[in-house]
């Protein structure tokens, strides 16, 4: 049954969800729904990563927000995705998606985060990565050229930087899953590796230089910050400082995969 997106009154509606048409910004291009896929991606994980730290009372009133904005963020996109999608298969991928999502949403707030409930969190949060992963992936074959692969490159630093985040916070509750510290180095290595294919597609763009400069800096703060470790007030202060951190590098990341949109290539 195919997906229908349709406008009534002041709503924009796909299937179950629904917006206010006033909020809706329209995909722009086939680069701006790669980024938007992309950030559907990193917020998979940033949910994730929010819900363990409030689980544990680690930046809660942040975290709480970073919940509460990135909920309202996935929501949005994924209307806007499913009124661009360009093709029927794109479609179909999207529709499996805000299945998925309904159910990690009722999860994330249906209580107050404890460790039963996290590690379904855990499950779904990966189970939605996949989607979002191949979504993405879907929307960067349409496009073609080498933009949109930049694209999806610059994004994914940013679903790493939350997936890294999510799996330490995980790691500090006992209860992540047990291919967690492989999973961790392989990221490590992928971002290590991403960066630096990131540096040589800036051509003469110093401004672009600038910002990967930039996030190299913070690569180093938040890749230290994954080491540490403690007990007690030392623990609770190396989890803050992943979530700190993990903050500020996807910040940076978000600008730069931004500013590879924008690009010509």
């Amino acid at each position: 049954m195919q997906r229908r997106t349709f406008i009534t009154g002041s709503l924009i509606m796909v299937g179950g969800l629904s917006l206010p048409f006033s909020t809706l910004a329209q995909v722009a291009n086939i680069n701006d729904a790669i980024n938007k896929a992309g950030r559907q991606r990193m917020l998979t994980q940033r949910l994730a990563k929010a819900y363990l730290q409030i689980g544990q009372e680690v930046e809660t009133e942040t975290s709480k927000k970073i919940l509460d904005q990135s909920m309202s963020s996935f929501d949005r996109q994924l209307v806007e995705l499913h009124a661009f999608s360009p093709t029927a298969d794109i479609r179909s991928n999207l529709t499996r998606m805000e299945q998925t999502w309904q159910e990690y949403k009722q999860t994330l707030v249906g209580k107050t985060p404890n460790k039963s409930d996290a590690k379904l969190v855990l499950k779904l949060s990966e189970s939605l990565l996949q989607m979002a992963d191949d979504v993405t992936m879907q929307l960067e074959k349409h496009a073609g050229g080498s933009t949109g692969k930049l694209v999806n490159l610059a994004g994914r630093q940013r679903m790493l930087s939350q997936r890294l985040a999510k799996l330490y916070q995980a790691t500090n509750w006992n209860i992540a899953p047990t291919n967690a510290v492989a999973v961790i180095e392989a990221s490590r290595k992928e971002f290590a590796s991403a960066m630096q294919t990131l540096q040589a597609a800036s051509g003469n763009n110093t401004r672009l230089k600038d910002e990967l400069l930039l996030a190299q800096s913070q690569w180093v703060f938040f890749d230290s910050a994954l080491y540490q470790t403690g007990d007690g007030k030392q623990q609770r202060l190396s989890a803050s400082n992943v979530a700190t951190t993990s903050e500020r590098i996807l910040e940076v990341m978000d600008k730069i995969t931004v500013m590879y949109q924008q690009l010509t290539v």
